[in-house]
């Protein structure tokens, strides 16, 4: 079974950005997503909340190494200096090439 590399860029940040970040993610040509909610404890305080726009989120994108280090990027610049947000990647294999 053959595999391919790529790279599973995690993004954990306020729900409250969630709508500006599928779009920074589109206009940087990411095809695929998945988003889930996020509890926590990090430099910030814990972190979880009643209220869906009060919390956190986890953004997972597995995708071309170059597109991961241009959306990590972009995000830095934007978002890191006014929002609690956490950048990570991991290397990754797929079975799928086409999907990402």
């Amino acid at each position: 079974m053959e595999q391919y590399p790529r790279r599973l860029l995690t993004v954990v940040t306020e729900a409250v950005l969630e709508r500006d970040l599928l779009g920074e993610l589109e206009a940087l040509g990411v095809r695929g997503y998945t988003i889930t909610d996020a509890r926590g404890r990090g430099s910030r305080g814990t972190r979880q909340s009643d209220w869906a726009q009060d919390g956190n989120i986890r953004i997972e994108i597995v995708c071309e190494p170059a597109l991961a280090a241009r959306v990590a990027a972009r995000l830095r610049e934007r978002y890191y200096d006014h929002y609690a947000m956490i950048l990570f990647m991991q290397d990754v294999s797929v079975l799928r090439p086409e999907k990402f």
